[in-house]
């Protein structure tokens, strides 16, 4: 593990849990998103866990314009992550790592947008996640799939470290910006 990764990690999830605790502003849909949220599409979400932002406006935003919901489902470390298909009716599951995931029986499905949670960011739009590389394997396994990523601005750096398998986002989204390359 990347010593420089690791301290980033640690400082950058104690600056977000700082900024959450202030009350976390709403997040709303940005236009530029709203625009290609195609009926038919399929937007991969996720549940948040502690500090991250919440995605649910933006799925909420799909949902109403007849996209399909799925939710990342992990078994274990050396398995690809599986973007499950899920209503919010739905009771999601416990999952590891704390995460709540659709029942391993719910029909995988190919996502067209990848909403993704993250740690760190730079105007490259380059992601530090937490570690273990499932989206990164997921932007390679659907290179197709424009790629989201959802944070408060507090989470942005100057630049961030990168590693070959490392692949930068198309737009990220805070409670402030649309951010895209410049």
């Amino acid at each position: 593990m990347n010593p420089e990764k690791s301290a980033l990690r640690a400082r950058i999830r104690a600056e977000r849990d700082r900024f959450f605790a202030g009350g976390p502003p709403a997040i709303d849909p940005p236009l530029a998103l709203l625009a290609r949220l195609e009926h038919g599409l399929t937007v991969a979400s996720y549940v948040p866990m502690g500090s991250e932002i919440d995605p649910s406006p933006l799925a909420r935003a799909a949902v109403e314009r007849g996209c399909a919901i799925v939710l990342p489902h992990v078994t274990v470390r050396s398995q690809p992550m599986r973007f499950l298909a899920w209503d919010s009716e739905a009771a999601l599951i416990d999952g590891p790592f704390g995460l709540s995931q659709p029942h391993h029986e719910a029909a995988a499905m190919a996502p067209d947008i990848i909403l993704t949670p993250l740690l760190a960011f730079d105007s490259a739009l380059n992601r530090l996640g937490q570690g273990a590389g499932y989206y990164d394997r997921a932007f390679t396994q659907f290179p197709d799939a424009w790629r989201v990523g959802v944070a408060w601005s507090v989470q942005q750096v100057e630049s961030l470290p990168q590693e070959p398998w490392d692949v930068p986002l198309h737009a990220i989204i805070t409670e402030r910006d649309w951010i895209t390359p410049q």
